[in-house]
Order: C-alpha cells, then structure tokens, then sequence
C-alpha cells in the first residue's frame, strides 16, 4: 500500500446477515492495496477518531445518521454508501422518509446501487445532491454465484445432516416483533396513531404486517401436522423477538426456531423456504431453491412485491399446505428460470462477470483513493470532530447497559455475537481459493473487541 493510500472503515450492524459478505469485500480491497478497518459498528464508532483520513462504507443513510456522519466528515473521512435494504422498498414517499435524509446524502461522496432500479430511485429522490451513482451490485449477491456458492457447502451439508429434509421458514416482523417491543416502529405507530384520520402508511404498513405476523403464527402448528415427517426450521430477521414463535409451535416437535449463521447455507440446505416480502426470497431464487410467498392479507399499498413475484404464491393456508406438500414430493420445484431473470435483471447487477466487490473496488480506485487519502482536516475541524465522538461514545457506552435501549449490550450481541481472527482468516482462505488463488498474503489482526484490521502483507510489509 502506497503510504498515501486510504484507510477503509467497514462497519458491520448484523452479523448473520452482513458479516461474510464484508469479509469478502473486505478481502478484495486488501488484495489491491488498501487497508480495511472492519467489525462491528457500534464499537467502529468508538475509535474513528484514532483512524487516518479515510473512506467510511455506510449501509444507510438515514436522518439517524446525521449526527455520526457530520462526525466522520469532520475527522478527515469521506462517506461513500448504499442502502442495504433498497433492493426491496415501499411506495417512494415513504421510503424515502425511512431511509433518506438531504443532509446525510449531501455528506456523502459516492453511492453504490443494487441495480438500475435502485439507481433511478436514488435519482428521484428530491433531495438528491447529485452525488455520483454507481451501479455495482452487493456483495451478498456474490456469495450467491455459482463461483463462491461452494463456500457454504460445507454448513449446507452439515444442516442436512443435522436436521434432514427441512422446511426454512424466514420472517422479517422486527416492526411489529422486535427483540425490545418498545422499539417496534410499526407497532408503535399502530398503537399511538390507529384512532386518526387519514390513516398514515406507518399505521396502514403496521396493520398489515401485524395481521401477517398473526398468520405466521396460527399458520405454525398446521405446518408442523401437515408436514409432521420433516423438520420445520423457522429463522426470525435478526432484530426480532423468539418468544411469540416459540409460544405459538408449542406441543410440535419437529420445529426449531434459530437464527445461526448467514442464511445461505440455510437455503441450500433446505427443500422449501415459506416468507413474505423478505429479501431471502430474492436470494433463494438466484440460488434455485423452492420458495412459497404466503400472503394470506394483500395491500397493494403496502406489499413488497418484488420477492414475491419470484416465488410461487399462495394467498390462503390451504394453498400454502397444498403448495408445500408438493415442493416436498417432489412434483414442483422452482419458478421457471427465464421469468425470475426477467424480474430479477433491472434490480440485481452482478448476478454474472464481474462481481459486485471487485466493483465495488474499482469505483474506489477510480475515485483515487488507492492513490491519495482524502486531505487531512483543519486542526479546528479535528478537534470539534474528536470531542464529538468522545462525548458520543460516551453516551452510547452508558445506554449499552439501560435495560431496553437500542444500544442495550444485549441487544448488540443478539445482532453482532462476534467473530475471531483465525475465523476471519479461515473465511478469506476458503474464498480465495474458490476464486482460484486469490488473497494469499492478506493478514488480519485484531485491534480491539470486535474490531479487526486486514491488510496486504505483501503491499504493505
């Protein structure tokens, strides 16, 4: 690495979901030179101020992040991001007022998009600065392809032999079923706000996913009957609570609720995956796996449609059943291939050449940051930065430990349990070996709990 180069922070909020990928990533920008500073979010916040100007890779850019993000650009960082959850929206409006601010785009240097969909929709925004829009694909994809897919193959067969043939059942009700239920948005809306008019589409969106939850649960235990001579393994998003799953199969014994691991050996290892809206849906059906969308309650104002119409859909229970015992004899299999890619094209780039990591490298070195560091700030600018993140720090590390919060220290390791070097390294040696020989003199080290440095031997020795 030239002594000019940037830094990359990348910081990691979910583990099962984000972290294999951003190892990856994380592996190509070492490979070419950079030095990565990767782990867990919230602890890479706490020491930002001790990194050389650099490029913080952000996941989102929502008003919530004015504060860390103002923070970053005042310690010297530039910001380049994407949103991890735009491949599947909700109507623009209301979208944008999730996920987007004016401010934090306008602090942002380059964005990284899903696909062609994802980028006019970053483009629409009106309170879009012009920011340079690249469309590269996501790295979650990558571990999707045919090249790297065997880096699961190991766990798939190990879930096989663990659970035999297994229905996945994915949910995605953090809204409605968060690990603390007071931070449950949606069903906080839908408690504080139900009795106004016009219903509001926090309410509206609340509604329905409350009564699809519902039906995930009285859906449970006829799943277990129906399908009692396989194992129904249901796998909550990372921020939900277990306790209502667990309640509602009570008296079953061939379910297990658990969330272990990245999703993806799941989904090769499974015969069936049952969801709705959920991305998993969208990666089952760039792997080829069976996929059953249950949409027992419809709104076309609040429907994620776009996983939905790569699965087969059932729109009662007695369909789902149906549908189900089918996949699982055998006599149905996937959506045809060709109708899924028609979908899927305008929304996922790099599903072929290129991977969406090695595109997103390029974007960084073409933006000259293997080259240069961004320039350093004034000593004013420094300091106002550095005393901002302390008394931030500060007040996160006393909210780790008020029972309840979102920055609760259980709630942290519910969504970031750890990792280790010599898994790290074991991660990156396995990937660089399905792509034939590649990042053989990378080297990790571990700079503080949770937080790790990767880097090039061979560049940087």
């Amino acid at each position: 690495m030239k002594k000019d180069s940037s830094y990359i922070i990348l910081p990691v909020e979910n583990q099962v979901r984000e972290l294999d990928a951003k190892i990856l990533l994380a592996a190509m920008m070492a490979e070419r030179g950079f030095s990565v500073i990767m782990g867990s979010r919230a602890f890479v916040h706490f020491m930002v101020e001790k990194v050389p100007p650099g490029v913080y890779m952000a996941k989102s850019m929502r008003r919530l992040s004015r504060k860390m993000f103002s923070i970053l650009r005042q310690l010297g960082h530039e910001i380049v991001a994407w949103d991890e959850e735009g491949l599947v929206r909700w109507p623009d409006e209301e979208y944008w007022r999730w996920r987007l601010s004016p401010e934090t785009m306008a602090m942002v240097s380059h964005l990284l998009a899903w696909g062609e969909d994802d980028a006019d929709w970053l483009r629409r925004y009106p309170g879009y600065p012009g920011t340079p829009i690249h469309i590269t694909g996501n790295p979650r994809i990558d571990l999707l392809r045919p090249e790297l897919r065997n880096f699961y193959r190991d766990k798939s067969e190990a879930l096989k032999r663990r659970f035999g043939r297994f229905v996945l059942i994915n949910t995605n009700f953090s809204k409605v079923n968060h690990f603390f239920p007071h931070l449950s948005e949606l069903k906080k809306a839908l408690e504080e706000r139900a009795d106004k008019e016009p219903e509001s589409f926090d309410v509206g969106k609340g509604r329905l996913k409350q009564q699809l939850f519902n039906h995930f649960l009285s859906m449970l235990p006829k799943l277990c009957s129906r399908l009692r001579e396989y194992t129904i393994v249901l796998r909550p998003h990372p921020a939900e609570n277990h306790a209502p799953y667990l309640k509602a199969a009570q008296g079953h014994t061939n379910i297990v609720v658990i969330n272990e691991d990245s999703v993806t050996p799941w989904l090769m290892a499974t015969d069936l995956l049952i969801a709705n809206g959920c991305t998993t849906m969208i990666e089952a059906a760039v792997l080829g796996t069976p996929t059953i969308a249950y949409q027992p309650v419809r709104d076309a104002r609040y429907d994620d449609d776009l996983p939905n119409a790569v699965s087969h859909r059932a729109f009662t229970l007695d369909r789902l059943l149906e549908l189900a015992q089918q996949i699982m004899a055998g006599r149905l299999g996937t959506l045809p291939k060709e109708e899924q890619r028609r979908v899927l094209d305008r929304h996922l780039a790099a599903l072929d050449g290129p991977l969406a990591a090695e595109r997103i490298v390029g974007v960084l070195e073409e933006a000259g940051y293997l080259e240069n560091h961004p320039p350093a700030p004034g000593f004013q600018d420094f300091l106002k930065g550095w005393i901002r993140n302390k008394i931030r720090t500060m007040s996160k590390r006393i909210n780790m430990y008020r029972p309840g919060h979102r920055n609760n220290i259980r709630y942290h390791n519910h969504r970031f349990p750890g990792t280790s070097v010599n898994e790290i390294t074991q991660k990156i040696q396995r990937m660089g070996s399905l792509l034939g020989g590649k990042f053989e003199n990378l080297e990790v080290r571990k700079l503080h709990k949770h937080i790790f440095h990767i880097s090039n031997r061979k560049l940087n020795g």
